[in-house]
């Protein structure tokens, strides 16, 4: 691949720009918003500057209810030898191209698995999508030559192929991406009027749980319109969840012994399978979980504390497998979990103690 054209200029668009730029291909920059393209230009994604002739590669990067009508428009004018979006849905986009009758080997839909909480080109970055799952999704009539510049793609910009059906993929985007996310914005929902004295408790576990709520409502309505059943469907398991464990937790409040055991052991169940469902949540790299030692530090809130430690812990030779830090309620200093392999943790706790570390268990 040569020459490519990114038509949608904000956080996807303008991050795979700037790996393929990075990686010598010539880059045409489009958007209905001129101030993006200068913006994501200026930042070394390409050129505002529409290409000569038909580039190798157009990469639609427009929200899925606007997919269907860029694809046709660019490929109507004959603007690439292939054609690709990146939407957060799949299946129908391309049920909406063949609507129109349009000609689809030349055709591929995909989806990084990437994003961020922040939109628009100053939010991008080249290694956006380095080490993260890139779906495809071609079928019996796609050209091997689009399909090969898909993978190019994928490869300049380091992330990891993956071959499924667009119905299949948007199922699973919707179990661990798009459900997941609508429940986080639930969740958020119950600290919008709480009282601040409850709010000020808030620690990782309530973090954890709303930080993808931070996104942009108005991108999330575009993926859910685009893929609403999958999501209602998984919705209405979690609303069955919800009502026995209502159920459970409301006979843990009765004076019958008998209900209170029931409920007991309805909790149980649910936790039970969260447990289940967890473990099979991929660890680093996409490989199978792993179990981790946490060595837990004492930091203050300071420039050059999180180097040191690193350093130390290079300098004992360990390495930190995942790290987490929990800032403490009014206090410039924190907690730092630093997850190493359970071998490491001792050799990590003694290196850290010898060096002046506070530890705590």
């Amino acid at each position: 691949m040569r020459t490519a054209l990114v038509i949608g200029t904000g956080l996807i668009g303008t991050s795979a720009a700037l790996a393929l730029t990075q990686r010598g291909v010539t880059v045409h920059l489009a958007d209905r918003d001129p101030e993006q393209v200068r913006t994501a230009a200026a930042l070394g994604a390409g050129t505002d500057e529409a290409p000569d002739g038909p580039v190798d590669l157009a990469i639609v990067a427009a929200p899925p209810a606007l997919v269907a009508d860029v694809l046709a428009d660019v490929m109507g004018r004959g603007a690439a030898r292939g054609y690709i979006d990146v939407a957060s849905v799949k299946g129908g986009p391309r049920r909406e191209l063949e609507a129109r009758g349009l000609d689809l080997p030349a055709y591929i839909g995909t989806h990084p698995m990437s994003g961020r909480e922040k939109s628009g080109p100053l939010a991008a970055t080249g290694d956006l999508f380095e080490g993260r799952p890139w779906v495809l999704t071609p079928t019996r009539d796609t050209d091997t030559e689009v399909l090969n510049l898909a993978l190019e793609l994928v490869s300049h910009c380091r992330a990891v192929p993956v071959v499924m059906d667009a119905d299949a993929h948007d199922r699973a985007v919707a179990l661990v991406s798009h459900m997941p996310h609508l429940v986080s914005s639930m969740v958020a929902a119950r600290l919008e009027h709480a009282e601040e004295a409850a709010v000020r408790l808030c620690g990782q576990g309530i973090r954890d749980v709303t930080r993808i709520a931070a996104s942009d409502p108005r991108m999330w309505i575009d993926i859910l319109s685009a893929n609403p059943g999958p999501v209602a469907d998984l919705l209405t398991d979690v609303a069955a969840d919800l009502e026995e464990t209502v159920r459970a937790l409301r006979a843990l409040q009765s004076s019958d012994e008998d209900k209170r055991r029931a409920g007991g052991t309805g909790i149980a169940e649910v936790l039970r399978r969260g447990n289940a469902g967890q473990v099979r949540v991929p660890g680093k790299h996409g490989s199978a979980p792993r179990v981790y030692e946490t060595v837990t530090v004492l930091i203050d809130d300071q420039p050059g504390q999180l180097a040191r430690i690193f350093a130390d812990a290079g300098r004992a030779g360990v390495n930190i497998e995942d790290v987490r830090i929990e800032h403490a309620t009014g206090q410039q200093a924190g907690l730092m979990q630093l997850m190493v392999e359970p071998k490491a943790a001792p050799v990590l706790t003694a290196a850290l103690r010898e060096r002046g570390w506070a530890l705590r268990q």
